[in-house]
């Protein structure tokens, strides 16, 4: 084992902890949606109709997405400006800051409607007589799930290879990996046109759980940070005894 691999991987301060948790609750506005917005398909609606522009209570919503952004552009910074400079690691890092800034893209460019729920509104989307921001909204939105996989990929792999991290070393790429499956499955829904609702919630769900795993593994490192201070003060304390 080389001398990178014995390296921690640095400590965080705890508001980066917090705003990861944060970002994480955030993204889970949408499970407000059986009860604010009842009259969407929970079993065939886009999750993304929720926001959209014509809906009641959008706004919660597009403000869970750019909160969830923000945040998460902040705990990449964080981590990038404090922890271990490692090529996976750094990657990783850029590459939830990417999540960040497309979830943002999500909020600014909602849905004009919801297709599941107007036929007027399927019928203008299929035609093509929707707007900039309804068009590039699927790009923002495929580009969320893409930059998050990338970033637990990348981070489950730096915390094998440096022996940092824990849990993501244990539960990263079984998250990613779940991800891509429900990503496949997400395409099959979407040819049936049967169930993309259902994929979609469960999706946002371990991305959801991605981030947590990830606040875990910040927080286990400066957790065990503290124990080794007070341990060695207490060594130092016993010797000056």
């Amino acid at each position: 084992m080389n001398s990178d691999e014995r390296d921690g991987p640095g400590i965080v301060p705890a508001p980066v902890i917090v705003l990861t948790v944060v970002a994480a609750l955030a993204y889970a506005t949408f499970l407000l949606g059986s009860v604010l917005n009842p009259d969407l398909d929970f079993f065939n609606g886009y999750v993304s109709e929720l926001s959209a522009a014509d809906q009641p209570f959008h706004y919660v919503y597009s403000a869970g997405d750019l909160v969830t952004g923000v945040l998460t552009i902040l705990v990449a910074l964080g981590t990038l400006r404090k922890l271990t400079r490692r090529p996976l690691a750094t990657a990783g890092w850029t590459f939830l800051g990417l999540f960040g800034l497309f979830a943002i893209g999500d909020a600014v460019f909602p849905l004009d409607c919801a297709p599941s729920l107007d036929t007027w509104c399927a019928l203008r989307e299929r035609s093509g007589h929707v707007s900039f921001s309804h068009q590039l909204h699927a790009v923002t939105s495929s580009a969320v799930i893409i930059c998050w996989l990338a970033a637990l990929v990348l981070l489950s792999l730096a915390a094998s290879r440096y022996g940092w991290w824990p849990a993501l070393a244990r539960w990263g790429r079984r998250l990613a990996l779940t991800q891509t499956v429900l990503a496949a499955c997400t395409l099959t829904a979407m040819y049936m046109g049967q169930w993309l609702g259902v994929v979609q919630r469960v999706q946002i769900c371990v991305l959801c759980l991605g981030l947590l795993v990830i606040a875990r593994a910040l927080y286990t490192d400066r957790r065990d940070a503290a124990h080794a201070a007070r341990d060695v003060a207490a060594a130092r304390e016993r010797a000056r005894l």
